[in-house]
């Protein structure tokens, strides 16, 4: 891997934590050139001091017009070999409970971010590149109190094989990642009561939640040349749940 990564360009959105962080790290010590995006300001300053290379840009991308203008200016002349769309908040409630603005709230990062990224940055894509978007296993299988979460991680799917069809003559493959629960800072709300948890793992043949490394690894797969004939696919990392 090493090989392919060095002197690539990849980006990474949802920086800050999580999966977004983990990525970043791996990637910056596989040689790329990594571009860190965060509405967080603190913990891209905190990756920068443990990882100096990476090239921190604190953005929230929730802001369709001024997230678009401030990446233009960004990546103006920066060729990208690879986009990793992993921004996205979870609001889970039962469906009697939500809002209006929780809806838009969720659309505009989980949705409207993932392709207003995308389409900004196009122009300045190496034919060849990859792009990866964070779905859910909730994309593709219900949940309770995930209403909204599920609906716009199923529209990420939707979008993934949108730009798979419309960009694979520039060579460029669009695959997205359906995890199931990664215990990361916006899942631990959500699943850190034990009846629930144990609930969740009960559908799961392998009775556990994802680690880090079992999200981003594959991530990183897609984004080499390991994974050159894979293209508009969701793939599914959720120990099993879904053969059940």
């Amino acid at each position: 891997m090493t090989e392919y990564f060095k002197n690539k360009t990849i980006v990474v959105t949802g920086a800050g934590q999580g999966i977004g962080r983990d990525l970043c790290k791996r990637l910056d010590a596989l040689g790329a050139t990594v571009y860190a995006i965060s509405r967080s300001a603190g913990p891209l300053t905190e990756l920068k001091a443990t990882n100096p290379r990476i090239l921190t840009v604190p953005l929230d991308l929730s802001d369709w017009s001024k997230s678009r203008s401030e990446l233009v200016n960004v990546f103006k002349g920066v060729k990208i070999d690879g986009l990793v769309n992993n921004a996205g908040i979870a609001i889970c409630k039962p469906v009697t409970e939500l809002s209006e603005q929780d809806f838009d709230d969720t659309m505009n990062v989980n949705v409207k971010a993932v392709f207003n990224v995308t389409q900004t940055l196009l122009p300045n894509f190496n034919d060849g590149g990859s792009i990866v978007n964070l779905s859910s296993l909730a994309g593709l299988r219900a949940f309770a109190n995930h209403a909204i979460y599920s609906a716009s991680k199923a529209a990420v799917d939707g979008l993934t094989r949108a730009f798979a069809l419309e960009l694979g003559p520039r060579n460029i493959r669009v695959n997205s990642v359906n995890p199931t629960v990664v215990l990361t800072a916006m899942s631990i709300p959500n699943w850190s009561e034990p009846t629930k948890a144990e609930k969740m793992k009960s559908r799961i043949p392998l009775h556990r939640f994802a680690e880090l490394n079992e999200v981003s690894d594959p991530i990183i797969f897609l984004l080499s040349d390991k994974s050159s004939f894979i293209n508009g696919n969701s793939l599914p990392i959720e120990g099993g749940c879904c053969a059940c």
